[in-house]
């Protein structure tokens, strides 16, 4: 596993914590165990030792490992779980963390956008429109610029975040609020150069998309409501996937 052709915003300390780290969230490396060696590591990722010892040094700080010397590093309990967080790396592998993103929105999206179909009011609809409208104006725009797409995103999330907000449940819009801010980074990424079709087209399958879940949600109808959602962001998984293979592939 070569830390160097990872993405180049991190370091490479930085890429070695995330992955010891995701060996221990996914029961790799149990409370109790010795991790590798500094020899192995160094073996194993092709990083220098000093790479290594920070690597360590810092999860001894944020209370991962401790280590013992002269005999190792060694995986601690951990008295509470991390707090939630997305972390960015290189293009291709945001792209890929998008995809996750996506699938958890459709959980979350599917119930929140049923609540918002039960209990919506006016305000929230006005909410929903405008941002709709915000869409559509993007789509007029004639010549796509970085700043349009950016305005296109915010408003697509912004439709997203009205929602939330009519369940009346804060805890959907807490959460939303913070997947969706992730959401806006795909604008300065520019997806669409992934390989996928031509903005024009994306914008306008994006307000009619919208704008059957708006219909839904006005007329309360919480099972299209539930299903034109589902149909929405799975697509949008779907799109960016095939994406990807295309941008890798070259």
């Amino acid at each position: 596993m070569e830390m160097q052709s990872m993405g180049r915003r991190e370091t490479l300390s930085g890429k070695l914590i995330r992955a010891i780290s995701d060996r221990i969230a996914a029961g790799q490396y149990r409370v109790g165990d010795r991790l590798p060696s500094e020899q192995e590591m160094i073996e194993e990722f092709g990083v220098s030792r000093t790479v290594v010892r920070e690597a360590i040094a810092n999860l001894k700080a944020g209370g991962s490992v401790s280590t013992v010397q002269g005999v190792g590093a060694f995986v601690m309990l951990q008295d509470k779980p991390s707090a939630f967080e997305i972390k960015e790396t290189s293009n291709l592998t945001v792209a890929q963390e998008m995809i996750g993103v996506l699938e958890l929105r459709v959980a979350l999206e599917t119930e929140a956008v049923a609540l918002a179909a039960q209990r919506r009011s006016e305000t929230n609809l006005a909410t929903m429109r405008e941002a709709l409208e915000e869409v559509r104006y993007a789509a007029t725009a004639g010549v796509y610029t970085a700043e349009v797409g950016e305005k296109a995103a915010e408003a697509d999330i912004a439709f997203h975040r009205a929602i939330a907000e009519a369940t009346g449940n804060s805890h959907f819009l807490r959460l939303f609020n913070y997947l969706g801010e992730y959401m806006v980074s795909r604008s300065r990424l520019q997806t669409f150069k992934f390989g996928g079709g031509p903005v024009q087209e994306y914008l306008e399958r994006t307000i009619a998309e919208h704008e059957r879940i708006y219909q839904a949600i006005a007329m309360q109808d919480t099972d299209t409501a539930r299903a034109a959602l589902r149909l929405h962001l799975a697509g949008s998984r779907d799109r960016l996937q095939r994406q990807i293979a295309k941008y890798a592939a070259r």
